[in-house]
């Protein structure tokens, strides 16, 4: 999500009884436990974040499967956003956060200064994000995907909600984005509307492609929807190391990231069967597209899209399981 990051928090919210936060939802409003095998006490409790995107969901559900199902943990989902999620690490909400796409300044306040959360490897998923166009545009407008001629289309882009000026339509406010920064430091005449969560940003895409209406817009891999929708990625100025480290003077594309786990340093410490598969879990692009396809367009439930996959992926499941039983 997010390319998310890479998806950056906007807003707080309140965690447990001691954290505020503001549309990532109230932590201890979470659904109640999902349930465990009769090993529960073995394995013990699994917080798991959700953040709100449905690759993220994917992750999560299928770690949360298999820790439940097969190592007899009980395991909880915390709908929260990212910072929300980082933040309970510190008070044993929350234990892991599945899919993390960068986050420089939460690295600093969690794992470097309050040494609340640690990095536990990478997932398997290569995060990009990016501006996009739908694949009608990118024919009948070829060159419109050279960022050096956005202005030359931006009358084709503006709405109501971008008065005078193109739109570029972004996701949740929540989600990595130097969208404010880059058009203005690359003198663009566009303005960013947000359209406030993943499933509006992909109803926007799927519309503007089926009625041939023009769109600029956020969006980031992997993601199921591009199976769909093949969207067509705008060259932004090339990444180097380093553009990036000014927010506010950003004016090149965004990085791939290899997306990585974050754990709460107690749950690290404890060592159990839950922290062991965490941290062996990888999977690959392809694998979560298939399991978010299955929870956002097939509508299964995300823990019977979960064990869809992991019946018909016992080799990856066989190695997690033995690195968390060792």
């Amino acid at each position: 999500m997010e390319l998310r990051a890479v998806r950056r928090v906007a807003l707080m919210a309140v965690l447990g009884l001691s954290l505020a936060a503001c549309g990532g939802g109230n932590i201890q409003n979470a659904p109640a436990p999902s349930g465990g095998g009769g090993q529960a006490a073995s394995c013990g409790k699994l917080n798991m974040a959700i953040n709100p995107w449905v690759g993220y969901e994917a992750s999560a559900h299928v770690v949360g499967y298999v820790a439940k199902s097969k190592l007899g943990c009980e395991v909880e989902y915390k709908n929260v956003k990212e910072e929300v999620a980082w933040q309970g690490m510190g008070n044993s909400e929350v234990d892991v956060v599945i899919e993390n796409w960068g986050h420089p300044d939460l690295v600093q306040k969690y794992i470097t200064d309050q040494k609340t959360a640690q990095d536990a490897g990478v997932n398997g998923n290569v995060g990009v994000i990016g501006w996009y166009v739908p694949p009608w545009m990118a024919q009948q407008y070829p060159d419109i995907t050279d960022w050096n001629n956005l202005n030359k289309y931006a009358d084709l882009f503006k709405t109501t909600e971008s008065g005078g000026q193109g739109q570029l339509l972004d996701g949740d406010p929540s989600f990595v984005t130097n969208d404010e920064a880059l058009v203005k430091n690359l003198n663009l005449n566009y303005k960013v509307v947000y359209a406030g969560s993943e499933a509006a940003l992909i109803q926007a895409f799927r519309q503007a492609e089926a009625n041939k209406k023009p769109l600029l817009g956020y969006f980031y891999e992997p993601q199921w929807f591009m199976s769909e929708v093949p969207l067509v990625k705008v060259n932004l100025p090339p990444y180097t190391e380093g553009c990036d480290a000014d927010p506010a003077k950003i004016a090149c594309d965004y990085p791939k990231y290899d997306l990585n786990k974050i754990v709460a340093t107690k749950f690290v410490e404890a060592n159990g069967p839950a922290y062991k598969l965490v941290k062996a879990f990888k999977w690959t692009n392809d694998d979560q597209n298939l399991v978010a396809k299955s929870i956002a367009e097939d509508k299964m439930d995300p823990d019977q899209a979960a064990q869809k996959w992991v019946d018909a992926n016992p080799d990856k499941v066989n190695a997690w399981l033995q690195a968390a039983q060792a």
